[in-house]
């Protein structure tokens, strides 16, 4: 259930620096900056977002503006899996989990 998000990459000048555009809005017209280690307490889609790509691994930064998200790779960090992340921010009930049920009558 949900519905992914449309993931575009897009090549910068400055090298370990990712952009990836996205065909929604997850801050409004808002900026949100985040730093490795940095506590992440939100619980909006852009907070999600930021915590998903840190557990991954292999990110100094994040940047979003609306619908472009910046990615600020760690030294030796790849690129390998950011657009699966980001596509995958509002898929809620992946292969293998069980779909709640309402139960009849209630």
């Amino acid at each position: 259930m949900g519905q992914p998000v449309t993931v575009v990459e897009r090549a910068t000048s400055r090298p370990g620096v990712i952009r990836y555009e996205i065909n929604r809005s997850i801050t409004g017209t808002g900026h949100e900056r985040f730093a490795a280690g940095q506590d992440i307490f939100g619980e909006r889609p852009v907070d999600e977002l930021a915590r998903r790509l840190f557990e991954r691994g292999g990110i100094d930064a994040i940047h979003v503006n609306s619908n472009i998200v910046t990615v600020d790779l760690a030294k030796g960090g790849t690129r390998d899996g950011i657009d699966e992340l980001i596509a995958n921010l509002f898929i809620y009930y992946g292969p293998g989990v069980e779909v709640p049920t309402i139960p009849e009558g209630a």
